[in-house]
């Protein structure tokens, strides 16, 4: 794995629980580290030490009453992540919170913001909550696109009713069509994703997806291999498709904001491919700094199993494609 990820199970890795807190406007609640700490002076998700003995949730609760005045109410794991700073290496062991009893004020003394889920990337914060902004701005569901037939009007009309259905991030999937008709499709999709407020991932090379107007690039595995990380233009996200920790570890190391992770289970495209199950899925995900979504076999009805098994959610072709 990359240095600035430590096993997460070590001795002496500082176990915190924090919470991305959300509000009814989409606003996220952000605090600034007091100066005279460890990361001092950034913007940070609130929370603190889990103390021996004491469970996550446990911590979380504790924290937000001790630090902010409030009680957490509806809440949800969110994401891990594991980081080495230079003097230290930290477990954040992070909540989504969307609901709470109180107004929160910073009982010790710390600046607090709430601050819109997509001017996050915008604010000064430790390098161990990137990965935690990526976590709060993704949705659970990862659409991806069937080959399109014939009928260009016609797949698109479908993924505006997926879209209408709540679809908010999309993989368009082209690779029968030459070049010329790929970017005809391709910007059709990003403006009809665009007006109803969904990202669009593209299966082409970065300075394309960017010409395209694409919010990012998928990398397949063999295009992984390859990538460097001085090929992407700001502002570009990137998503990488992962079989193994190795291919992981490579997503990790040239800056991917997310990755998929497959196949959970067995598929009907890939009959003979081993499935990793659910296990694996969860000891492989704990070990990365970044969301990950499951693929392969998956259905919208996986999601809430997939997130209590470390992951952001499920991505799919045909059962999200079909609803």
């Amino acid at each position: 794995m990359p240095t600035t990820v430590p096993d997460p199970n070590a001795p002496g890795i500082i176990h915190v629980a924090a919470a991305a807190i959300v509000d009814g406007a989409g606003r996220v609640l952000l605090a600034r580290r007091p100066d005279h700490l460890h990361q001092g002076g950034l913007w940070e998700f609130p929370g603190g030490k889990v103390e021996a003995g004491e469970s996550v949730e446990d911590a979380l609760l504790r924290e937000l009453h001790e630090e902010l005045g409030i009680r957490a109410g509806e809440r949800r794991p969110l994401i891990r992540v594991p980081h080495r700073y230079d003097d230290r290496s930290v477990l954040l062991d992070v909540w989504r919170v969307s609901s709470f009893e109180g107004t929160p004020r910073g009982r010790e003394g710390q600046a607090l913001e709430w601050v819109e889920i997509d001017a996050l990337d915008r604010r000064a914060l430790p390098a161990a909550n990137r990965p935690v902004v990526r976590a709060v701005q993704l949705p659970g569901e990862y659409l991806i696109t069937p080959e399109p037939d014939d009928s260009r009007a016609a797949f698109l009309a479908h993924l505006q009713r997926r879209l209408d259905d709540g679809i908010r991030l999309v993989q368009l999937r082209a690779r029968s069509l030459d070049e010329q008709a790929y970017a005809e499709l391709a910007e059709a999709v990003v403006a009809l994703c665009h007006r109803a407020g969904a990202r669009v991932m593209l299966n082409t090379d970065a300075e394309t997806a960017h010409r395209l107007g694409a919010d990012g690039v998928q990398l397949s595995s063999q295009r992984l291999r390859t990538f460097s990380a001085q090929a992407r233009p700001a502002g570009l996200w990137l998503g990488a498709s992962c079989h193994d920790a190795d291919e992981l570890a490579r997503a990790h190391a040239v800056g991917a904001d997310f990755a998929l992770l497959s196949p959970v289970k067995p598929t009907a495209t890939h009959p003979d491919a081993p499935a990793l199950g659910w296990q694996a899925f969860r000891e492989q995900v704990e070990r990365c700094a970044m969301p990950v979504y499951a693929l392969g076999g998956m259905t919208a009805a996986d999601r809430e199993q997939a997130i209590a098994h470390g992951g952001q959610g499920v991505a799919a072709i045909r059962a999200l494609w079909e609803g």
